[in-house]
């Protein structure tokens, strides 16, 4: 008999969101509205600074254009990141005709190495992208002072980073210029789509509003729950369509609220993973530092050199066990754009391409039961053992 399939990821939606949507969609409001304004709110108050400029999206990635159009990123501008992460972080920079420049990952972290960036730094360079990856922050500290030092702007792509914490301080309230959030479907939290975008900058903060609806110099909303005619508008510019509904953002206002469980819940199941998994040839995560803390939104093994099979076996041997994986992620130098655009070779980024090479994202969301982890170690024992 064929074993119930388990995914890699599952949202974890329950009543209280479905009652949540169900009334937006009752309201009569179901585009961006209320519901949008109150999670911008309940977004700053989460982080512990009610007074950061929070912009709710439909995705993180329009969020990272939208921040890097805000900071005037354009052609003949070059933005550092890392080919350890998703198209996304880097397909925004070339939106506005700017080129990225990548370099290599610690190979404890799997984060940018802020080394490398200086290294990669030239007069063409105007911003960084760090990657907070798989719920564990980058080395901000070295990036930010890089950042003062070449005077460089800062946007953090913290799509895997809530609730992250750096230096004691949450993601999204460090001194960078800009943090862009994501709720995608397997995020520690979820709209289904969406993204929010942090500033403490109110002038970056107007920008990026205007671009988010339109180049339109009124707040939609605004003008919409207006009691008297407020039909009126201007285009300022050439915006974008990336606004989030209330109904994304009704779902939002609960799951925000549950955040603190789920961050609960997550730790629990990649302690027990770090525990149970010990003996095995694997190389596990790496943890936060002491007094930090890790989202973990992905739990990601590395096969060690004694192991007896490759990843893609692995993978195999789990799917046949019914267990779902991913790959986090097949890295920007082996995507056909990024290598042939840029002349990419695996050998550039040894530690990005030996982590490729022998890495596993294992079943970790917060609906997963004990029984379900079982399952997984288990698996991973017949096999590995």
């Amino acid at each position: 008999m064929q074993p119930t399939f388990l995914p890699f990821a599952l949202p974890d939606i329950g009543d209280e969101e479905i009652a949540e949507v169900a009334d937006t969609m009752r309201s009569g409001w179901i585009t961006t509205g209320p519901k949008a304004k109150r999670f911008e709110e309940a977004f700053g108050t989460f982080l512990g600074e009610p007074a950061l400029h929070c912009m709710a999206v439909n995705s993180a990635t329009a969020g990272l254009h939208l921040a890097l159009e805000a900071l005037g990123i354009g052609p003949g501008d070059e933005v550092v990141t890392t080919s350890h992460t998703f198209t996304a972080t880097a397909e925004v920079v070339r939106y506005l005709g700017a080129d990225v420049v990548l370099v290599d990952v610690d190979p404890l972290t799997l984060c940018i190495d802020a080394a490398l960036v200086e290294a990669a730094l030239t007069p063409r360079t105007k911003a960084i992208i760090p990657v907070h990856y798989a719920g564990l922050a980058a080395d901000m500290p070295a990036l930010l002072s890089l950042a003062q030092k070449y005077k460089l702007k800062i946007v953090e792509d913290a799509a895997h980073a809530l609730p992250t914490t750096c230096v004691g301080k949450l993601v999204g309230t460090l001194n960078s210029d800009i943090t862009v959030f994501s709720f995608y479907a397997n995020k520690t939290m979820t709209t289904g789509e969406g993204g929010m975008i942090v500033t403490r900058d109110a002038a970056l903060a107007e920008r990026m509003k205007v671009m988010r609806l339109h180049g339109i110099n009124r707040d939609a909303f605004d003008r919409f729950q207006s009691k008297t005619p407020a039909w009126y508008y201007e285009v300022v510019a050439p915006g974008f369509k990336y606004n989030l509904t209330d109904i994304a953002a009704a779902m939002g206002l609960v799951q925000l609220a549950k955040l603190p469980q789920f961050l609960k819940r997550r730790q629990y199941l990649a302690a027990r993973y770090r525990e149970q998994l010990g003996s095995l040839p694997l190389i596990l995560p790496a943890d936060a530092p002491a007094g930090e803390v890790h989202a973990w939104h992905l739990y990601v093994i590395r096969l060690a050199p004694a192991a007896t099979v490759n990843r893609d076996a692995l993978i195999q041997a789990l799917a046949d066990r019914g267990i779902g994986t991913s790959v986090h992620y097949v890295p920007l130098h082996r995507q056909p754009y990024w290598r042939d655009r840029y002349a990419l070779k695996p050998e550039m980024f040894p530690h990005a391409e030996a982590a490729y090479q022998s890495m596993v994202s294992i079943p970790l969301f917060t609906a997963m039961t004990d029984g379900d982890q079982d399952r997984v170690i288990a698996a991973l024992r017949e096999i590995l053992g």
